[in-house]
């Protein structure tokens, strides 16, 4: 599912483990606290990455509020 839709927006399939490593682990080192303005700034690049590679389809309404997600959830991170 999710390596196959990677794939189709152009993002090689292998790229996942360390997809799943920066959200779980960046996840993990904020709530504990473990360089948390450097772990948050990887994060918030991360989303607004994701944000242009898999959301930037405004044609389709669901990618426009999904962009809007991401790019709230990257301020956030920057707080």
């Amino acid at each position: 599912g999710t390596q196959q839709y990677m794939e189709a927006m152009g993002v090689p399939g292998f790229m996942l483990p360390l997809v799943i490593l920066l959200e779980f682990g960046g996840g993990l080192a904020i709530l504990f606290g473990f360089l948390t303005r450097t772990t948050a700034l990887f994060t918030a690049g991360f989303t607004l990455l994701t944000a242009f590679l898999f959301h930037s389809n405004f044609a389709e309404g669901v990618n426009s509020l999904m962009f809007m997600k991401n790019l709230t959830i990257s301020g956030g991170f920057l707080l």
